[in-house]
């Protein structure tokens, strides 16, 4: 029978996954206060796991505590979403560089399906939505772990990577990005399945930088609208 303190774990995880999954889909709005009463009944959580979830949360960045005004959802402004793009240029860049020479043809070819999956996901959409999933069902993450390099799957994947799902989550509703990305998606499989690294770092930090004109161009909408 596992001990008190690992259920108590366990239900924590829950909590963390449940909120953050409810946090980068927008069901918890940016800003949201997080009243922990409110959010013990609305997700059906006991307050011990729902506490060290809050505090698991605010370690990903997703919330931020102000002393004497509580918890909230982080909120992502110009300046925290362009130095994120800047970071994931950089990083996802040099990731799809060294996957093109460590990524085995097999794991290369599942990429491929993976986005044949997408490609379907985007159909019953209608063409307006590209969101993906979590882990193996990321073609980020995967190209992240492809590339071997444990600092950079640390980067990308572990502690971070819910922020970083947060900002893709929001270029994934833009209709006119769906099909692109997912050629861009394609081209750069190409470049892995070929070996050539340099030109599969050039196509995944082009297509990261157009990503974040997206979202530039919105913000400077709804900024003209405030």
């Amino acid at each position: 029978m596992p001990s008190s303190l690992t259920q108590q774990s366990t239900l924590a995880d829950q909590a963390t996954h449940r909120l953050a999954h409810s946090i980068v889909t927008g069901e918890l709005a940016q800003g949201q206060k997080l009243n922990e009463a409110e959010l013990a009944e609305r997700y059906g959580m006991g307050r011990g796991p729902l506490r060290e979830a809050l505090r698991h949360l605010e370690g990903m960045r997703l919330v931020k505590r102000t002393p004497n005004a509580g918890a909230r959802v982080v909120v992502l402004d110009r300046k925290m979403l362009a130095d994120l793009y800047g970071v994931r240029e950089a990083l996802e860049g040099m990731a799809c560089r060294l996957a093109a020479a460590q990524m085995s043809d097999d794991e290369i070819a599942q990429l491929g399906a993976l986005l044949d999956k997408h490609e379907a996901q985007i159909a019953k959409q209608g063409g307006k939505v590209y969101a993906q999933s979590e882990g193996d069902l990321d073609f980020h993450f995967q190209i992240a772990r492809g590339s071997r390099n444990h600092m950079l799957m640390d980067l990308l994947g572990s502690e971070q990577y819910q922020l970083l799902r947060m900002c893709r989550h929001r270029t994934s509703r833009l209709a006119q990005r769906t099909l692109p990305a997912l050629h861009q998606h394609r081209q750069i499989v190409e470049a892995l399945a070929n070996r050539d690294g340099e030109l599969a770092e050039m196509l995944m930090r082009r297509h990261i930088h157009g990503a974040w004109r997206s979202i530039s161009e919105i913000i400077d909408k709804e900024e003209q609208v405030a």
